[in-house]
């Protein structure tokens, strides 16, 4: 499966609570929920945010609490891929679960910059920057965790 999509870009330790503030938690309806996504870090997010864009951060991404939220606001808001030098563990998780692709790889991290074109392939771990037209390798995932991903979260995988 590869993605394509514009960047916005973050810095490190951008926590569960920035993501999607706690204030907001007591919404249940999703699509409404999401409209709340990044507004603490990034007050024009929802507007510019169109589905198939690629997060990308450095480290520690979605540090903080445990909450699916955070991961599930931002595959709401159709974003294809985040790519990040390191993710906090339990946001990891959660991303693969609900089956939002997200790779580790520290050199595109810091490279790629706010508003970049870039391409990524999940079966090689490629990621181009079509703007700048230097590619990356990150890990590929395994079999398992690509099955997941492709049916939309472990779920999905699970019921097929």
């Amino acid at each position: 499966m590869n993605v394509q999509g514009r960047v916005f870009k973050y810095g490190d330790n951008v926590d569960t609570d920035v993501i999607i503030p706690a204030r907001y938690l007591n919404i249940s309806n999703s699509k409404e929920l999401a409209t709340h996504a990044m507004e603490d870090i990034d007050s024009t997010f929802i507007e510019r945010v169109s589905p198939g864009d690629i997060i990308v951060a450095t480290k520690n991404f979605g540090c903080g609490s445990s909450r699916e939220h955070a991961p599930r606001v931002i595959k709401d808001n159709g974003v294809s891929c985040v790519i990040a030098s390191s993710f906090a563990r339990i946001f990891y998780r959660n991303a693969i679960n609900i089956g939002l692709p997200i790779l580790e790889c520290a050199d595109a991290a810091e490279a790629i910059a706010d508003g970049d074109e870039v391409s990524v392939d999940f079966q090689t771990g490629v990621i181009e920057d079509l703007t700048t037209g230097i590619s990356f390798q990150a890990r590929a995932f395994p079999a398992f965790i690509q099955n997941i991903i492709d049916h939309e979260g472990l779920m999905n995988s699970i019921k097929e």
